[in-house]
């Protein structure tokens, strides 16, 4: 009987440490992607144009600041976005896929 239940101990050790190695892999590149220069989006560019992204807000309340998609670190001038992966979008900017943080 002991050598089930070792058996069973390191199939859960095992288990688990995979788990661990998994998930602090993927915290590891996510920090590693948001410590990188993200370049900045251009009002130009195809997706930019179709969704009529602008780096200055022609909504005097409504801008990438304040919107629910835009990530990274408060404060930061030119942040992530979720519409356009790979790229930094202006705070001041304005996309027609703003959406209002929740209150």
């Amino acid at each position: 009987m002991k050598t089930s239940t070792d058996r069973r101990r390191f199939l859960r050790l095992t288990m688990a440490g995979i788990i661990g190695i998994t998930l602090g892999d993927q915290i590891l590149q996510r920090k590693a992607l948001a410590s990188e220069e993200l370049p900045h989006l251009a009002e130009d560019d195809a997706q930019a144009t179709a969704l009529q992204y602008t780096h200055k807000s022609p909504h005097e309340e409504n801008h990438c600041g304040n919107c629910m998609l835009i990530q990274g670190d408060e404060g930061d001038e030119w942040r992530p976005c979720s519409i356009f992966p790979g790229k930094a979008v202006n705070v001041n900017g304005w996309c027609s896929a703003w959406t209002a943080k929740p209150a």
